[in-house]
This record gives structure tokens, C-alpha cells and sequence, in this order.
């Protein structure tokens, strides 16, 4: 499509050459005594040639327009791909605005350029070149006199490369703060009307605002230099032929034909110039995208994974342990040698303060981070030596923000799946005491959930998202406050199930309620990153150690009412 697009705008290009061409025998031989009978080849050549380019410049625009767009759309789809092939770490230093301005913004900055370069360089050289080729043959004397200021652009065209430039880069990143803010106003919008913010977060937006105003303001004025440049250098070109070619016209050394032939020419050159210093400055734009773009491209995962799995874990359900782990934060350490051991096909349960690094445990297990050092194990093979595939298909998942997307619950469940059975899924809204709440919903399983969830109560989000666990049928089910949303209750009936769900696999579960850890096989009491206490809910309180401790506070205000 791009040879197609560039031979039509070749052709498209040339028919102003012909058509300046065409004029000097329009004006010595139609327009002269006798013309009539050349006047209908004459003039159907010139129509022809306005038909040829009317029809080539709808198939280039077409073209181009198609070749545009698709270009968009792939590298957006290979920035995204490439993005989620990235590990947490990258996510938590670049914001969700960011990321989107520089997957949808730069892309669509880039794709402006491929309708102005090819057009340049297809239509607008090939024509300047025509032209000029039309105007030598006339008068080369003519033509150097036309020409004679272009050396004057040189200077200030390189200094305007490096101001757009920076320029561009500049109003790129303001770009991405304008779509950061604007994603976490909306992300926090309960917040900023409970804390009546929404003067100050407009403020904020404003000034960001002002900030692209003045950007756009410099960047537009610098792009329009060289075109003006090109004004004042055309303007001195027509004074020079004027005085040489009008004179020489006025003795009568040349034809009037001839004057009006090279003056349509020169006349002509003037907007494929014009395009051309246009284009300079959208290339700048576009380079400064482009190289956004490479540069996100160039980001690896900390993480290194092998292609294939070393070996696959035969025992499943597996047993999980953590060997002497360590790990933090942008170096903020939130494991400290930590060590503990889930046997397989039994519950075991996370408890401590907060901050104590229960929820990272998570993240290792599930390859959302790997150790910085020790070993993550699941059934004896390191994590290191799995893909994040097949060591994420080894988990069924439920975290207390019960995250959902904006898509029917239907789909919210399956999470692209197609090979589960209405039966199934039915079961599994059973076991998790959704399966009421779905049935009153207007479109049942087909209501939309909304942005995160928002059209569901926080209990019925928290069901969904165990329903989805559930539906997993993994060997290792990982609840981190699964049951925080939900009435005392429904909190009673939903563990019972999920204790029903845990038959046959290795289970985790991280809870701030004691009361609902009780019956695990061994809890694993971990303060500031390290495994302080192990042993069942009766063993810990016999050390009198800090279970004891957490456990006699919530026992205290529970008599309290706190």
C-alpha cells in the first residue's frame, strides 16, 4: 500500500509541471491569431490533467488515511502487549495516565506523519521538481533568480529543528500529567466529594492546563517560522524575475507565453514549499513521539523467566515454603529472611500487623515479584525456574479489592475462558452466595458491572470475585481478606463454603480476624517481614507470644463494642 500510495502521488504530484507546461502554448498559440483550432486539444489536455490529479489525489488521501490508521493500531497493539509482558515493578513507578497517554497519545502523534511525509515527499517534491524542471527549461537565468534566497533558510532551519525539538518532547510530557491527573480524579472522585477537593483538584487541572496552552502556544509558533521564512524567500524570488523576465518581455527578447509558463511554475512552487517547511515541524513532533515510544519499547522485566519451565510441579496439590526470602520497595525491605512452609492440601494462614509483609508473600507465590534473595519453592522446584504461566496457573486468587471490569458478570467470571460449563458456573455462585443476587439482576449474568465494579455493592463484588476463584478449580487457592466486605452473616456462610472449596488443595489465607483463622492447620505470625510465631491457633496461645497478644486485643474489643 505505501509503493501504491507513493506511485499515485508521483503522478499526482507531476500533473502541476504539465500544467504549468500547458500554459505557454495556451497563451503564443490559442490566445494568438488563428488559435481556435488548437483550442480544443488544448483545453482538453488541461482538463485531462485536472481529472488525472482529481482522481489520484481521492486515491492517495484513501490510501494514506488507511495506511495511517492501520499503523496506529498495530503499534498501540505491540505497546500494550508490550507493556503487559512487564513486571509490577515498572507499573509502580509509572502511573495508569501516563501509560495510557503514552500508548494512545505518542501513537497518534506519530500517525500524522506518514500522511505528511509521504505526501512530501510523493506529491510536494515530485511536484517542486516538476516545476523546477519546467522552469529551467524556459529560463535557467530566470530559474537562479527565483531560487537565489533559499541558502538564507539553512541557518534558521536548524536552529528551529533543535527549539521544536524540545518543545515537543516538552508538550509530550505535559501531555502525560494532564492524563495522570485526570486518571486519578477519577480513580479517587468518592474522596475528593467526601473531602470537598473538587476546587482544588480543578486548580491542579488548570495549572497543568496553562502549562500545554503555553507549549502548544510556542510549539505552533515555531512550526510557522519556516513556512513565513518561505514567504519572504518566494516574495524576493518573484522581485528578482519580475525586474529580470519582465523586462526582457517588454523588448520583446521573450514571449509572453513563456513569461507566464515559468511565472505559473514558480506561482505553483509556492504551496508544495509551504508543505514542505510544514512538515519539518511535525517531523519534530513526531521524532520526539517516536522516540517515547522506543524507549517504552526498550523497558525489559526485571523479572527473568525461562521460555520453558524447567519442570512442571508433579504433586499437585503442592506444598509451598519460603527459605531465609528477602525483598522490598524501591529499596524499602519488607521481607527480612523470611522462612515458613504450607504443606500441601492444608490451610495456612498469614496474621500480623499490618506492614508485617503478609500480602507481598502473595505477590512472590504468584510471580508479581520475584525474591531479591532466597527461595520461593512450590512442591520442592523454585519459582525462578517456571514461567509466570505456568506458575500463575497453579493459583485461584481472591484479594480484598475484589477487582472487576467493566464487562457483563459473565465475563467478569470466565476472564476469557470458554470451556466452562453453565453448570459450573452455577456452582460455583452457589458456593460462593452469589447466585441469589444474580438472579434479581435485570439481565442476570449479562448486567453490565461497570467502571470497577460500580454498579455492585462491595458484599456483591467480594462474592463475584470468589465465584471466579472458584471457578479457577486451581491446586493452590490464595484468600487475602476474601471475606472483609461481607456482613457477619454472610461472612459466616461464605467461610463455610470456602473451607468446603479448600478440600483438596493448599490453601493460604491472610486474615486480620483471628476468629477466622482458628481452624487452619498452622498459622504463620509474621511481624516487620519475618515468620516469628508457627503453629496451630492452640499452640500460639499457649507461647503467649504475639498472637496472644493480637488475639486478647481483638478479644478485648469485641467485649468492648470497638
Amino acid at each position: 500500500m505505501l509503493a501504491l500510495a507513493f506511485a499515485v502521488m508521483v503522478i499526482e504530484g507531476s500533473t502541476l509541471g504539465a500544467l504549468s507546461y500547458m500554459l505557454e502554448p495556451l497563451f503564443d498559440r490559442v490566445f494568438a491569431a488563428g488559435g481556435d483550432a488548437v483550442l480544443w486539444p488544448v483545453g482538453l489536455a488541461i482538463f485531462g490533467l485536472f481529472a488525472l490529479r482529481a482522481a489520484t489525489s481521492l486515491t492517495s488521501k484513501t490510501l494514506l488515511a488507511m495506511i495511517s490508521q492501520q499503523v496506529a493500531a498495530r503499534m498501540q497493539s505491540d505497546l500494550l502487549a508490550h507493556l503487559l509482558r512487564l513486571d509490577m515493578g515498572f507499573f509502580n513507578r509509572n502511573s495508569p495516565g501516563a501509560l495510557i497517554e503514552r500508548v494512545q497519545g505518542d501513537t497518534l502523534a506519530v500517525q500524522g506523519i506518514w500522511i505528511s511525509l509521504l505526501a512530501g515527499v510523493g506529491r510536494d517534491l515530485v511536484a517542486l521538481v516538476g516545476l523546477l524542471a519546467v522552469a529551467i527549461s524556459i529560463d535557467a537565468e530566470w530559474t537562479l533568480a527565483a531560487i537565489v534566497g533559499t541558502p538564507l533558510l539553512i541557518l534558521p532551519a536548524a536552529i528551529l529543528r533543535r527549539y521544536l525539538r524540545r518543545k515537543a518532547m516538552h508538550l509530550r510530557d505535559q501531555a502525560g500529567a494532564r492524563a495522570t491527573r485526570l486518571d486519578e480524579i477519577f480513580h479517587g472522585i468518592q474522596a475528593i466529594k467526601l473531602n470537598r477537593m473538587e476546587a482544588y483538584q480543578n486548580g491542579r487541572f488548570a495549572t497543568i492546563l496553562e502549562r500545554i496552552v503555553r507549549a502548544e502556544t510556542r510549539n505552533a509558533a515555531g512550526k510557522a517560522v519556516l513556512p513565513s521564512l518561505v514567504d519572504l524567500v518566494t516574495g524576493l524570488g518573484f522581485l528578482a524575475v519580475l525586474m529580470l523576465g519582465g523586462r526582457e518581455v517588454a523588448m520583446g527578447e521573450r514571449t509572453t507565453g513563456e513569461f507566464m509558463a515559468f511565472f505559473s511554475a514558480m506561482v505553483l512552487t509556492f504551496q508544495p514549499i509551504r508543505r514542505l517547511g510544514d512538515m519539518a515541524g511535525m517531523w519534530q513532533m513526531a521524532s520526539a513521539s517516536l522516540e517515547r515510544i522506543v524507549s517504552l519499547l526498550a523497558q525489559t522485566p526485571a523479572q527473568q523467566r525461562p521460555m520453558v519451565s524447567a519442570s512442571a510441579p508433579m504433586a499437585l496439590p503442592p506444598s509451598l515454603s519460603f527459605e531465609d526470602v528477602t525483598f522490598g520497595y524501591g529499596g524499602t525491605p519488607v521481607l527480612n529472611g523470611l522462612s515458613f512452609r504450607a504443606e500441601a492440601g492444608e490451610v495456612t494462614a498469614l496474621v500480623g500487623p499490618s506492614g508485617a509483609g503478609k500480602t507481598t508473600v502473595f505477590h512472590l507465590l504468584t510471580g508479581l515479584a520475584d525474591p531479591a534473595s532466597g527461595r520461593v519453592e512450590i512442591a520442592g522446584q523454585p519459582t525462578t525456574g517456571l514461567t509466570l504461566s505456568d506458575q500463575r496457573a497453579l493459583f485461584a486468587a481472591v484479594s480484598q479489592d475484589a477487582a472487576l471490569f467493566d464487562d457483563p458478570l459473565r465475563d467478569n467470571l470466565l476472564l476469557g475462558r470458554r470451556d466452562v460449563a453453565q453448570a459450573d458456573i452455577d456452582q460455583a455462585l452457589a458456593m460462593a452466595q452469589a447466585a441469589a443476587f444474580v438472579a434479581k439482576l435485570p439481565n442476570g449474568l449479562e448486567t453490565e458491572a461497570g467502571p470497577r465494579g460500580a454498579t455492585l455493592s462491595g458484599g456483591q463484588r467480594q462474592r463475584i470475585a470468589i465465584a471466579r476463584a472458584l471457578l479457577r478449580d486451581a491446586p493452590v487457592l490464595l484468600l487475602d481478606e476474601a471475606t472483609s466486605a461481607l456482613d457477619a452473616a454472610s461472612e459466616a456462610a461464605l467461610s463455610a463454603a470456602l473451607e468446603a472449596a479448600s478440600a483438596g488443595r493448599t490453601t493460604l489465607v491472610i486474615a486480620h480476624r483471628l476468629a477466622t483463622v482458628r481452624r487452619a492447620h498452622r498459622i504463620v505470625v509474621m511481624d516487620q517481614g519475618r515468620a516469628v510465631e508457627i503453629g496451630t491457633h492452640e499452640e500460639l496461645l499457649a507461647k503467649a507470644g504475639l498472637y496472644a497478644k493480637l488475639h486478647a486485643l481483638q478479644f478485648k474489643d469485641q467485649e468492648t463494642g470497638k
